[in-house]
């Protein structure tokens, strides 16, 4: 790493002042070389000065990260000791010693518990009662010594409830090796499947489990195989394979464990295969063949399979079919198609079929007796919200187990008995430093966009902010994903200092429904960037902010919004952290080889259609980085990224420090041992976030100012 000259001293940033945003004089930002690389496509050309980024086994690639990374720390060398502050708060307001609800699957009750002072979770059970003593199936902090990154994927118990299978990622890159624990002995059994992603799931048989398989160059899960316990992983039996390059293969059991099932699915196709959980060498079945447009999910309860199916209905409707003979010819519907409210999700008990909607933006818990009769929803009273089904693993049951969260409500898990109508609060996550919900706002409204589409909008502050106030604005509006208002202790170290945090339920999310989606995707794309900028100016015109107060967030394809919203209005956002950004769109959709690209077509269009080419390369943030004035922004990047590959931030960043014309700090911050979630374990979390909200006041001249 090529050392870096550092700034003795910082100018004093009065409270309530804005600090300056250029890095002192005595730093030269790195400058990447300049080795054009030429694309020649639908007549139009196309140079990449950036291109040879590309090579993570480059070791210039990596000295290049490397001098980011130091300019960086040298850039916010000034901040360190409003990190540390922040860090000893973020860590301070949580529970140290903390263990998740209880669920009850079988004889055992299963949890996850935090010890202080230790990163990881210890996953744990007891027999029979919450009394019982506590067995430890695994310990994460002692499997993860001597590694920077680890993460759990996945876990599963076997029928007989006697072995433990878990998936272990060590790099962040999502693909993983399953080892095997026998929880009865204590051992750790010889089996280890050294390449896996995605789920795993069990046979009734306690000796078979199925797992996927990822192709070895675009990580794409797209194998099933077949373990049995005792024998080599190298002999194991691929029992299904997708072939078709935008297809996505998972495998699962039923909630009633009468099945295994495979899904196979792409933007919009889906196909199930399934076999008897108990006939685990039967060949698998398909439920319904896939067909372009024709998107479900499947279970099984009793006689029937259940389908939610886009079939004739735009947001889902729940239809069954017999287990005996199933087919679409003969199914009949369960739930009809509303064209207001998005079907989202079910959930089965004995007596009682629960259904997750999705109305004006907020989901509601709907409660339906299997008798049909005396149906209702739950009342949560906040005017946004987030509230949906959690752990239910057992049939026989009145209990509903549901989670509920708002923006000031911290995440709360109930027992809700669906005969009575009583809840039972078991546990709300405990916000230690004098936390009291009613020192906060949380509002909600909407915007008019520019086309006329109302855009919700919900936000929080604490009560008495001076306004114009700071106010972070996030968003995300891809892939159908909902942006839900939750709450966070990390962000009370914002609000208590004086920022506004707020919320752009924009198109391409599904927040209003389906249609929300799909006119915020592909040719539609647009409107997602639109309707950020128009809710940023709306927030200024209601007089929550400013724009030489109001920052920008996002991530992914969040990330990719920021990109589009920084090209289109850069004079509107103080600062913008854009984290592991999704914005070189024509270089990746037009590599296969890349994940998450040929699987993609349908979100972002296919670059081969010079329709969907120019329309694309109309809004990619690195093709369309301008010679002008950007706000102040922080990138960040993870070297094992494989779902957005670490070369885009970094040849963004470069990109973007050879053309800008401001003299606004721009950082690029490339975690070097982790993948696209960022640094595992969470003390190492906390950091990161203690590192981006320094960023954000220090900007905002809040640098100094303590939190209540």
């Amino acid at each position: 790493m090529r050392a870096l000259a550092l700034v003795a001293l910082w100018p004093v940033v009065l409270v309530g002042q804005q600090a300056p945003a250029t890095a002192p004089a005595t730093l030269t930002p790195p400058v990447a070389a300049v080795r054009p690389h030429r694309f020649d496509e639908h007549g139009t050309v196309r140079i990449d000065n950036y291109y040879w980024l590309k090579d993570r086994k480059d070791p210039e690639v990596i000295r290049y990260l490397e001098d980011e990374n130091a300019y960086t720390k040298a850039v916010m060398a000034h901040t360190e000791p409003l990190q540390e502050r922040l860090y000893e708060e973020l860590k301070g307001r949580v529970q140290q010693n903390d263990q998740s609800v209880p669920f009850r699957e079988g004889n055992y009750f299963y949890y996850t518990r935090l010890v202080d002072g230790k990163n990881y979770p210890i996953y744990a059970r007891k027999r029979g009662a919450l009394t019982a003593p506590e067995e430890i199936m695994i310990d994460v902090n002692a499997l993860a010594e001597g590694k920077s990154t680890y993460i759990v994927r996945a876990w599963d118990v076997s029928s007989a409830e006697d072995i433990l299978a878990f998936a272990a990622d060590t790099t962040g890159g999502r693909v993983s090796s399953i080892r095997f624990k026998n929880l009865r002995t204590g051992e750790m059994l010889s089996d280890v499947i050294p390449r896996s992603i995605g789920g795993l799931a069990w046979a009734e048989d306690n000796r078979t489990i199925f797992y996927t398989k990822p192709d070895s160059v675009s990580v794409r899960p797209y194998q099933v195989y077949r373990h049995k316990l005792g024998t080599p992983a190298a002999t194991d039996q691929m029992v299904y394979e997708d072939r078709d390059e935008q297809y996505y293969v998972g495998v699962s059991k039923t909630k009633s464990r009468g099945y295994i099932m495979i899904q196979s699915s792409q933007t919009m196709a889906t196909e199930y295969s399934y076999i008897r959980a108990d006939q685990p060498d039967a060949p698998f079945k398909v439920l319904f063949p896939r067909e372009r447009g024709h998107e479900y999910s499947a279970s099984h309860f009793g006689d029937y399979f259940y389908v939610l199916t886009n079939d004739h209905a735009k947001n889902f409707r729940l239809m069954r079919t017999p287990v005996a003979r199933p087919s679409r010819a003969n199914w009949e519907e369960v739930i009809p198609h509303r064209a207001d409210v998005l079907l989202e999700d079910f959930e089965f008990f004995k007596d009682f079929l629960v259904l997750s909607e999705r109305k004006d933006g907020l989901v509601q818990l709907r409660v339906r007796p299997w008798t049909g009769k005396g149906e209702y929803y739950l009342d949560f009273g906040e005017p946004a919200y987030l509230a949906f089904v959690s752990t239910n693993r057992e049939f026989d049951t009145p209990l509903l187990r549901y989670v509920y969260t708002s923006l000031t409500t911290p995440s709360s898990s109930y027992d809700y008995d669906m005969r009575t109508r009583q809840r039972t609060l078991l546990k709300r996550d405990q916000i230690l430093g004098g936390f009291d919900p009613s020192n906060y706002v949380t509002e909600r409204f909407y915007t008019t966009a520019r086309d006329g589409a109302r855009v919700p909008v919900s936000i929080v502050y604490r009560k008495g902010m001076m306004r114009p106030a700071p106010l972070l604005l996030t968003g995300y509006g891809s892939y159908g994903s909902s942006s839900d208002p939750t709450f966070s202790s990390d962000r009370l170290s914002l609000l208590d200092r004086g920022f506004a945090f707020a919320i752009a339920h924009i198109r391409g999310g599904s927040e209003m429904g389906r249609a929300w989606y799909e006119n915020g995707r592909q040719l539609q794309k647009k409107n997602t960037f639109n309707d950020f900028v128009d809710v940023a100016d709306d927030l200024i015109k209601r007089g929550y902010t400013s724009s030489d107060r109001l920052f920008a967030v996002g991530r992914s394809a969040g990330g990719l919004l920021m990109g589009a919203v920084v090209n289109l209005r850069p004079e509107l956002f103080r600062g913008v952290i854009a984290g592991v950004p999704y914005v070189d769109v024509i270089t990746t959709m037009s590599d296969s080889t890349i994940p998450l690209t040929t699987g993609e077509y349908d979100e972002w269009g296919n670059p081969n259609d010079s329709t969907f080419y120019r329309y694309m390369l109309s809004y990619s943030p690195y093709d369309n980085v301008e010679r002008k004035a950007y706000p102040n922004m922080l990138i960040t990047a993870g070297l094992y990224d494989t779902q957005v590959l670490y070369v885009e931030p970094a040849k963004w960043t470069a990109k973007l420090r050879a053309m800008k014309t401001d003299t606004n700090r721009l950082i690029l911050r490339t975690n070097m041992e982790a993948g696209h979630a960022g640094a595992s374990g969470r003390y190492k979390r906390w950091r990161d976030v203690a590192f981006e909200y320094a960023f954000l006041l220090d900007l905002a001249g809040l640098g100094d100012r303590a939190a209540p």
